[in-house]
């Protein structure tokens, strides 16, 4: 039986780049190390946050065995693959080096906007292409077609291996739904930070956190009071970054974060294509936020 190792405080790690737009590895390690020391209980690497869809092959390869040796082991490593083309994921995850990786996230395919059916079937090609933990990972906003928790039910229910899935449509029913619904050996984790203290008190079990890159110390305290069920201090925590969840995406994902960790003096504020660092109103907003907080 597989079961589900992604709990507590997940890092969607970003990547950080230098001026010149290469991969900044040395901060890239200096990140990882602080979040370790700071609460992290498992890292999501190449994912959305880390602007993967910029990134050569060659750099993530390289990403990952850094990610891999600077954890050591002590904490799981969870390693996105996804794409609208299910014969090629399967294909590359054939094909991959999945040394020091303790599972795949994988995305709803996006832009062609599968059926219930389609995205069932895609997930199963998916879940027998790996012997690896499998956790699903539903975000409508960005992928156009939301998977409802009847198909998420279905994979967890005929699929052993798919363990869990990151929740991201921001529809709490959806999410009371599938933790109702779902097999005991299956997982919900929140993969929005602004909704991670009512999934949880529903009965999620962590987050792949954007604002946990900058903030694991603070972030993962919440989660760890939940867990032991001191709701009034972790809901202090939730209220005190209320007005910070906002605006980490305003200008979009991982923009808001890079800001915060540039103002922090951890990387350079610096993006790929199509993706440009945030407004400058934006900027000082956080900037005014994050002097309030003592951060």
């Amino acid at each position: 039986m597989v079961h589900n190792i992604f709990k507590g405080l997940g890092i969607a790690l970003i990547t950080p780049f230098n001026e010149d737009g290469s991969v900044d590895y040395a901060s890239l390690s200096r990140l990882i190390d602080y979040q370790l020391r700071n609460g992290a209980d498992f890292f999501c690497i190449l994912a959305t946050t880390g602007e993967t869809p910029c990134l050569t092959s060659d750099e993530k390869s390289r990403i990952k065995d850094l990610v891999v040796e600077k954890v050591g082991g002590r904490v799981p490593i969870l390693m996105g693959f996804g794409g609208n083309n299910t014969m090629a994921v399967v294909e590359e995850l054939k094909s991959a080096d999945l040394n020091g990786i303790s599972g795949i996230l994988s995305v709803c395919p996006y832009y062609n906007k599968p059926s219930q059916e389609g995205l069932y079937l895609h997930f199963k090609a998916i879940a027998g292409a790996t012997k690896l933990p499998v956790v699903l990972y539903n975000v409508p906003g960005r992928t156009g077609v939301n998977m409802t928790a009847a198909t998420t039910v279905r994979l967890a229910r005929d699929c052993k291996n798919i363990v869990a899935i990151k929740e991201a449509s921001g529809n709490l029913e959806q999410v009371d739904e599938i933790i109702k619904n779902k097999p005991a050996d299956f997982d919900v984790i929140s993969g929005d930070d602004a909704l991670t203290f009512p999934m949880i008190s529903c009965g999620a079990v962590g987050v792949i956190s954007v604002i946990g890159n900058a903030l694991p110390k603070e972030f993962s305290r919440m989660i760890r009071l939940e867990f032991k069920g001191e709701y009034a201090a972790a809901r202090e925590i939730h209220h005190r970054f209320t007005d910070l969840f906002g605006l980490l995406f305003v200008d979009g994902n991982p923009a808001g974060v890079k800001a915060m960790l540039h103002e922090m003096g951890m990387i350079k504020n610096v993006l790929r294509l199509p993706l440009v660092p945030t407004r400058i109103s934006t900027l000082q907003k956080l900037s005014e936020i994050m002097k309030e907080l003592k951060i």
